[in-house]
């Protein structure tokens, strides 16, 4: 019987390293997911590359009538863009270099490279 409250102690201590959390640390500060490129900026200064894409997504829309009488609906086409910008940030060798993604000018993840140089 007390395997299991140790065996919950143990999994409850695992939970935060389980959690994603997409946060970009630079010193004492942190970006935090939903945060503004200006708010990046401003606290950990210019990356050393960023890069900017387009993505394109396309969605069909239902348009027509519903009457349940005379069925006549039809599908439209809607194409919308949203722009991504990588910024890479190289915090020296001692620390692994990391990469902002932001869609639409807010932080949405953070990845983790190699050791920076």
């Amino acid at each position: 019987m007390r395997a299991l409250p140790a065996a919950l102690v143990v999994a409850c201590l695992a939970l935060p390293s389980l959690v994603h959390a997409s946060a970009l640390r630079c010193d004492n500060k942190l970006v935090s997911e939903g945060s503004s490129k200006a708010d990046a900026l401003a606290k950990c200064g210019e990356p050393v590359t960023k890069e900017t894409k387009t993505q394109y997504v396309t969605n069909k829309a239902k348009t027509g009538t519903r009457d349940p009488s005379r069925y006549d609906e039809a599908s439209t086409e809607v194409t919308t863009s949203t722009t991504i910008e990588e910024w890479t940030y190289n915090f020296g060798p001692n620390r692994f270099m990391q990469t902002a993604i932001f869609r639409d000018g807010k932080l949405v993840d953070v990845r983790s490279g190699s050791y920076g140089y």
